[in-house]
């Protein structure tokens, strides 16, 4: 375990684990983290700013963190913005733990317990709301189950491919080796936005943004595993040579059983490496994909979408609580795995332990 101690006296690395932690445990318990379903819109509210949060009354008397109902008003014709009502006469107090709006956690455990929240008729959205008056906060959560386990579910469907394809070029070599190695070219030569950009937008217009979802990871995966494979490809060539793998073939351990058992298992290190920087290109596919309108749908949110309201320029400018979040958080996302990838390969490269 001391490739263990080695990543957690990185900085960089625990910064990177410690932010994709918080990311993750988020959107895992979203139901219970957001404050208000991704879907319920309200009354007279839509692209209301970030609530302001309170600690005094209007009478000057300190009453602990509150807001106060806020609908929008007439829309200023010189400026463009909207004007905002707001009924100082109802303070409604902030609270940790509050009972709100049912779920079922995991689809199993019913719930009604957010982890924060309002007692009244004020609502507080930290990010203001959207056009159709949804809070825009838990929206970014409950967004962030698409755009991060995109990445998961990429790795775990193109790495195989990758690996299984990579181990048999290099072990068998030969016609077998030209003719794996020649597809994997083949498809590396293929520019993979152009290529997502052209499928989703020959898809069924009546997908789900379930199946748009599947598709997705579909064709990303698809494209994703040969320039792994040429890696892995390469590694094997050397690695059969080996006397432990001279040894299984003398005593009649059949070719599919070393290349899994014996051969794959020395490229652990680089697989590991590769998973945490492959991520990232993952989540940027969706979000582009998503910004362009042919990824995840409205009214389901994602990172990508949520990024949509950039294509208006009034809401560029008036409205930038909308842009920015879900902006910052691909980028802190993309940057921990990074973070962590390099790490990682510095506590595992023996050449970085003798360095």
């Amino acid at each position: 375990m001391n490739w263990w101690k080695r990543l957690r006296k990185n900085p960089l690395a625990r910064l990177g684990i410690g932010l994709l932690t918080v990311f993750y445990l988020a959107v895992i318990f979203a139901d219970f983290v957001a404050p208000y379903s991704p879907y319920t819109s309200d009354i007279d509210a839509s692209l209301l700013p970030p609530t302001q949060i309170y600690w005094q009354n209007q009478q000057g008397e300190f009453i602990g963190p509150h807001v106060y109902p806020t609908t929008q008003g007439a829309v200023d014709i010189e400026t463009g913005r909207r004007q905002l009502t707001v009924d100082f006469d109802n303070p409604s107090p902030v609270r940790l733990l509050v009972k709100g709006e049912p779920y079922q956690l995991f689809g199993m455990i019913p719930g009604d317990r957010h982890l924060f929240g309002t007692v009244g008729k004020g609502r507080i959205n930290l990010l203001g709301t959207d056009e159709q008056a949804r809070d825009q906060f838990s929206r970014l959560i409950f967004g962030g189950r698409i755009s991060l386990s995109i990445g998961l579910v990429g790795i775990a469907i193109s790495f195989p491919i990758g690996m299984i394809v990579g181990g048999i070029a290099g072990y068998f070599g030969g016609w077998t080796d030209s003719l794996l190695m020649r597809v994997a070219e083949v498809l590396m030569t293929i520019p993979g936005i152009y290529l997502l950009v052209a499928l989703a937008a020959i898809l069924p217009i009546g997908l789900s943004s379930a199946q748009r979802f599947l598709l997705i990871v579909m064709i990303t995966s698809f494209i994703g595993w040969a320039g792994l494979a040429r890696v892995i490809r390469g590694q094997v060539l050397s690695i059969k040579e080996r006397e432990f793998i001279q040894a299984s073939r003398a005593i009649g351990a059949n070719p599919l059983y070393i290349i899994v058992r014996h051969v794959l298992p020395q490229t652990a290190t680089y697989m590991i490496i590769s998973a945490t920087l492959a991520i990232p290109s993952f989540i940027v596919s969706e979000s582009v994909l998503s910004l362009i309108g042919l990824g995840i749908q409205q009214p389901d949110p994602s990172w990508g979408n949520l990024l949509s309201s950039a294509t208006n320029a009034s809401i560029l400018v008036l409205q930038p609580w909308l842009i920015w979040p879900p902006a910052i958080l691909i980028v802190l996302t993309v940057l921990s795995f990074n973070l962590l990838g390099d790490g990682l390969r510095d506590a595992l490269d023996p050449r970085s332990l003798r360095r």
